[in-house]
């Protein structure tokens, strides 16, 4: 049987992209991207060396070249023996914005090149949540209404109406269930418009979808009234589905109706927490901003605060909580961390015993070291406060809210909306015992949201911790300085779960493959009275 062809728009770093391209039925991968989309030049380097690395991957190639690549040892991860595939994989990841007149001819002419009428294929893809998102709504007002990214899908919707996948997925935040403009929901006419995606076009066949949940037996089609669906059945969340993250999201399987298949229901997994994905990574200790910075600093102004905090926490007789503080503050001083890099030469180390499926899903024994692994540098006042949140949160198992929790001194930040409960919650843990919270892009800005769950590293998450949380294997090296990385991955579909999300659409199309090989084989049988 032939690969079933993808087509990934607004596809970011690739994680709904490596989801699918690594999914495996019966021993071989069915599932072949032959055109990717991005417009931001940071994401599209990370795409297009993916491709590369799935091109070699396949062409049983080997990796040194790459890797010296990771490494910075290299200024390109080809080799003249290879650079045939870095080509490929150039004109598979496409640097260019849905939108645009000439782009959109570009990306039109390439779909034309690799998709033919006469095959079963599969777009994938989520245009940009920015205008969708409760956060941005909040904080872009009226004016969000006017924000051209809400018009978006209007070209992933054209692309379905031009080349007519047999099945689509649509990812995006569940924002885009609340969100209204001029005419009402936008959910309500995004669900039409697929449903039906050639209606009122002159010239284009009025062919049909119907619009199905992925853990839920509900599913919209043409002539209902999305206003009573239940459309809160069409939000995945991904941490019952063995990610170790807590992100809703919506995400919407649009099958053609002459597919007649059933679409399967992912199947609920066991939570994972955050320090069974990464609680098997090399300690790291932060960088100290707008002074002076060397690891003895660090550790000198690190295990100062402890103590205070300690001496602090004394006097308020908290006697657990002086404990604490004062054996994390002795392991600071025991202990020579270094603040990582893009490349860390470090062994693994045992695996959790109870994280099995995700640390073979995640590790590759060939790297010899860890990629995008480097700390941030952060304000000293900021230390003594992540300090005392991970303290507190490995003792009370849940973070420090506000002015009732920050009661030690030098904690409360110097912020005006600090004491009116509108600010409280801006420093978090990422509890260890837990799912993490959503990995946002908003991470790129600051870490406190984003804080370690050790308290002896004193810092925020890396790129790769954060990568992690997201379920990207640790041979996907992000591209451009660090801001960029931590953008990339906060935007990606969680690869671990878009894996899942291709072996129900595998199932689908296998069984109308299936179907349609049996009705030939009884027509000829037919013609041939056999």
């Amino acid at each position: 049987m032939q690969s079933i062809k993808i087509v990934d728009l607004f596809a970011g770093p690739g994680g709904l992209g490596e989801g699918f391209s690594s999914f495996q039925a019966d021993s071989r991968n069915p599932f072949n991207i032959t055109v990717s989309v991005e417009k931001d030049k940071f994401a599209h380097s990370t795409l297009r060396l993916r491709a590369y690395w799935r091109l070699l991957k396949r062409h049983r190639k080997p990796m040194n070249a790459l890797h010296t690549y990771y490494k910075g040892r290299a200024r390109r991860p080809w080799t003249e023996d290879t650079e045939d595939l870095w080509e490929e994989a150039k004109a598979e990841a496409l640097l260019l914005e849905l939108g645009k007149d000439e782009d959109n001819a570009q990306i039109y002419k390439r779909i034309c090149q690799q998709i033919s009428n006469d095959e079963h294929w599969v777009l994938i893809g989520g245009p940009p949540c920015q205008a969708y998102s409760v956060v941005g709504r909040v904080r872009v007002g009226e004016k969000n209404k006017k924000d051209p990214r809400h018009r978006l899908y209007k070209e992933y919707l054209n692309v379905i109406r031009e080349f007519r996948p047999s099945i689509f997925v649509m990812e995006n935040v569940r924002g885009m269930l609340s969100c209204q403009l001029e005419y009402g929901h936008i959910i309500h006419r995004i669900m039409e418009d697929l449903a039906c995606p050639g209606q009122g076009e002159r010239g284009v066949k009025d062919y049909k979808y119907s619009i199905h949940s992925l853990v839920a037996d509900t599913c919209y089609e043409t002539g209902m009234d999305a206003a009573k669906l239940d459309l809160k059945k069409f939000i995945v969340q991904c941490e019952q589905y063995g990610i170790p993250q807590a992100r809703h999201r919506v995400i919407l399987v649009g099958i053609r109706e002459d597919v007649t298949a059933i679409l399967p229901k992912l199947i609920p997994s066991a939570p994972v927490t955050v320090w069974d994905a990464i609680s098997d990574m090399p300690p790291l200790r932060s960088g100290i901003s707008r002074q002076k910075d060397s690891a003895a600093i660090w550790k000198d102004l690190v295990s100062a605060e402890y103590a205070d905090l300690a001496r602090c926490a004394k006097t308020a007789k908290r006697h657990r909580l002086t404990e604490i503080l004062t054996e994390a503050g002795k392991k600071v001083i025991s202990e020579a961390l270094s603040r990582g890099g893009q490349w860390i030469e470090d062994k693994y180390s045992r695996l959790p015993p109870h994280a099995k499926v995700l640390h073979s899903w995640l590790r590759d024994e060939s790297l010899g070291g860890w990629l995008n692994h480097e700390t941030r540098a952060h304000m000293a006042s900021d230390l003594r406060r992540y300090a005392y949140i991970a303290t507190h949160a490995s003792i009370k198992k849940k973070n420090p809210v506000g002015s009732k929790d920050f009661d030690l001194p030098g904690l409360a930040p110097n912020h005006a909306n600090w004491e009116t409960g509108h600010f409280d919650d801006r420093f978090k843990v990422q509890l260890a015992n837990r799912p993490a919270t959503t990995i946002t892009s908003h991470l790129s800005k600051d870490g406190h949201s984003f804080i370690h769950p050790d308290p002896a590293q004193c810092r925020s998450l890396t790129v790769r911790e954060a990568a992690r949380l997201q379920t990207f294997p640790d041979n996907y090296f992000f591209e451009g300085p660090r801001t960029a990385q931590y953008v990339q991955v906060g935007n990606a579909v969680p690869p671990l779960l878009a894996m899942q999300i291709a072996d129900c659409v595998w199932s689908v199309l296998q069984d109308a493959i299936f179907f349609e090989q049996k009705n030939i084989e009884d027509e000829v049988s037919m013609m041939f009275g056999t």
